[in-house]
């Protein structure tokens, strides 16, 4: 376990979150990673889904503070949920926004394959954006050095020749990530029209949006659009992280079109992180369901269950990598087919 203090933390108001509550909500990213992992590679990402929320809401009800789940997860893959409006903790201790993605990537560990993750972010009651009626947004992540360099209203050449200046880096060695989808077909083109390359992920943006900030994996920028509660989710982590960080709502259907126009959406405002998640005492907590750049995922070893997460604060600065060891026989006896 390592720990990074960047800045010097303040004492906090007892009516905040402090700074326990991150030891605390990791239990419950373990919980659901270690009862998702059961699932990885079985096609079925509702049963991942299933498992993880399960897990994840049991272990929230024992954790002290009054939280509301502010972003819910499964809304639009008409998945089991974690409900938007939903009460979470014991009730006791500060009263919280919260957001959750039980895991963030269900497909690719339905299908077994890289960057699922278990996530729950947390912030002061009212500090949380919801991005309601929509689904969608245009993203762009940097690290900090990108700030009133990038924008997403600059072409894709400017800002990867912007951020590789900022960088020191010659435009061949950017890095740019998204997520392989049709929509970003012509993204892609363009990125490397400019000289730069791509990195492709199958799901979850999550992730991505944190190596952008980090580097892992040689990303430099992520790019493209990708889901609303995920942009307030990852914004928590890239304040720890001191990125930078743009949205804009994109409705890619009529009906989400209809309902965000409905629901009052201004389509051109360009959100930060600051607008998406206005509190600056935020935790975002991770753990690795399946293998992936940002974190190792559930493993097993004999009757051992191993998990890597990451703890995130805001108002401290602090990044916290954990390892932890379960006893598989504790966490896993329900397992289909026998299976860990």
């Amino acid at each position: 376990m390592s720990d990074f203090n960047l800045r010097q933390s303040a004492p906090l108001d007892p009516a905040h979150p402090d700074r326990n509550l991150g030891m605390e909500l990791v239990r419950a990213t373990e919980a659901a990673a270690i009862k998702a992992s059961a699932f990885i590679g079985r096609g079925d990402k509702n049963q991942v889904d299933g498992a993880a929320v399960d897990a994840m809401r049991g272990f929230l009800a024992t954790v002290d503070f009054a939280g509301t789940v502010v972003i819910g997860e499964g809304e639009k893959d008409e998945a089991p949920m974690l409900f938007n409006g939903e009460r979470v903790g014991n009730g006791n201790g500060p009263e919280c926004d919260v957001a959750v993605d039980p895991v963030d990537g269900t497909s690719v560990t339905a299908a077994g394959r890289s960057h699922g993750i278990s996530v729950i972010a947390i912030a002061d009651k009212g500090s949380m954006y919801n991005p309601q009626d929509v689904f969608y947004m245009d993203k762009l992540v940097t690290p900090g050095v990108g700030a009133g360099k990038v924008s997403l209203k600059q072409s894709v050449a400017e800002n990867i020749r912007e951020l590789a200046r900022a960088l020191n880096k010659p435009v061949s060695e950017i890095t740019v990530a998204m997520i392989d989808r049709p929509r970003h077909r012509g993204l892609m083109d363009e990125v490397r029209a400019a000289g730069a390359r791509t990195r492709l992920f199958l799901d979850g943006d999550v992730a991505a949006s944190i190596l952008a900030v980090t580097g892992g994996g040689n990303i430099d920028m992520l790019l493209g659009t990708g889901g609303a509660p995920e942009g307030t989710i990852a914004a928590c982590a890239i304040k720890a992280l001191g990125g930078y960080m743009e949205g804009r709502i994109n409705p890619l259907s009529a009906q989400e079109l209809e309902r965000a126009t409905a629901a009052g959406h201004d389509f051109d405002r360009i959100f930060t992180a600051n607008d998406l998640v206005s509190s600056d005492n935020t935790y975002f907590v991770a753990t690795g369901v399946t293998d992936g750049l940002l974190l190792n995922g559930v493993s097993r070893h004999g009757n051992i269950v191993r998990t890597e997460s990451m703890i995130l604060r805001s108002h401290s600065g602090t990044i916290r990598r954990i390892s932890a060891d379960h006893q598989a026989d504790r966490w896993l006896p329900a397992a289909p087919n026998g299976a860990w």
